[in-house]
């Protein structure tokens, strides 16, 4: 029972100390979106605290006061989950101070937390159900902006806060569950926030969304970066300037009286390709017509390497598997059997 209740706290504790970490991380952050940096790490600090009660009162006795301070970490986490998402997914939003009215019942909860009822009676339970639906409601005007901005928003950024969102619904649900008597595991939640905060962890380090915000500040709306793409895929397919081997991201710009920010930005946005793997795309593209071509049949991989614009043959290769996962001379015999 002791090497449980050890592991239990351990587990706990790690979730906990990297929620820390990544909240400071994210308050001392300069690069990026400082707003959204900042209200994630409210987010994060937000939940720290909740569940951090739960450890502490799973071990010890904890005055009902203090048991209220940490209930009070729900009320910063809903507003600025919502404000989060507002900041990071619209470009050049003006953050209104008034939206710091939504925190008010933080402020009101933390003043009486001294005088609001922890005993498990009617009054207790009213209170600690208000928590719950607090977040509860905020989830729901996450989950609604969302749905409103997700085809005006950067795909990748849409996904990293659903993602986020995900995670918070998950807690609110296990508690929600504790509360109405489903899940009788209390301290369980704070075991699943590790691994939440973890999984969070190995998301931002595998793609880091910072840098998803490199465009924040251009001039380009979503709606003038689709037609932009549609414009460059034409010239792309019409005019075959993927065949180019000495093919760059300026020459291309200049041609099509942009600079060279505005087409990389164009590329990564909605395509979620670097101006490299755009062009091989088309040229894989051709490479596949070549392979399947009776006209090709007996040429070289080097002369189909060359025809859709690789300077070798090693470089043809290596791009072809890397977007089709096999090699030419397998796509080759895969076409010619069927």
């Amino acid at each position: 029972m002791m090497i449980e209740r050890g592991l239990v706290l351990v587990l706990s504790c790690l979730g906990m100390a990297q929620a820390l970490f990544l909240s400071f991380y994210l308050f001392t952050l300069k690069k990026g979106n400082k707003n959204a940096n900042t209200f994630l790490a409210f987010v994060l600090l937000g939940l720290t605290i909740r569940i951090a009660k739960s450890v502490l009162n799973y071990y010890m006795f904890l005055d009902p006061l203090y048991r209220n301070l940490g209930l009070s970490g729900i009320f910063i986490s809903g507003p600025f989950l919502l404000f989060y998402g507002a900041v990071l997914l619209q470009k050049n939003k003006v953050f209104s101070k008034l939206n710091y009215l939504h925190l008010l019942p933080f402020l009101i909860f933390v003043l009486c937390s001294g005088i609001i009822p922890e005993m498990k009676d009617y009054e207790s339970y009213l209170s600690y159900g208000l928590v719950v639906l607090h977040l509860g409601v905020y989830l729901i005007l996450c989950w609604r902006f969302i749905f409103v901005i997700r085809n005006r928003a950067n795909k990748d950024l849409v996904r990293w806060y659903r993602t986020i969102v995900i995670g918070v619904c998950c807690i609110w649900c296990f508690y929600f569950s504790n509360f109405i008597g489903f899940i009788p595991f209390y301290i369980g939640g704070a075991i699943f926030y590790s691994f939440l905060i973890y999984g969070f962890s190995y998301i931002l380090l595998k793609r880091h969304v910072f840098s998803l915000e490199k465009y924040r500040n251009s001039s380009i709306d979503i709606d003038a970066s689709k037609r932009l793409l549609s414009h460059i895929k034409d010239v792309f397919e019409n005019e075959q300037i993927f065949m180019e081997t000495n093919i760059s991201l300026a020459k291309v710009a200049e041609k099509l009286s942009i600079n060279s920010r505005e087409l990389s930005q164009v590329i990564n946005e909605n395509e979620q390709m670097n101006f490299s793997e755009f062009v091989n795309h088309f040229r894989i593209k051709r490479a596949k017509l070549l392979l399947a071509s009776s006209e090709y049949k007996n040429e070289k991989m080097t002369t189909i390497a060359y025809d859709c614009g690789f300077g070798n043959v090693t470089s043809f290769n290596l791009a072809f598997k890397l977007e089709t996962k096999m090699t030419p001379s397998a796509y080759k015999k895969q076409v010619n059997l069927i």
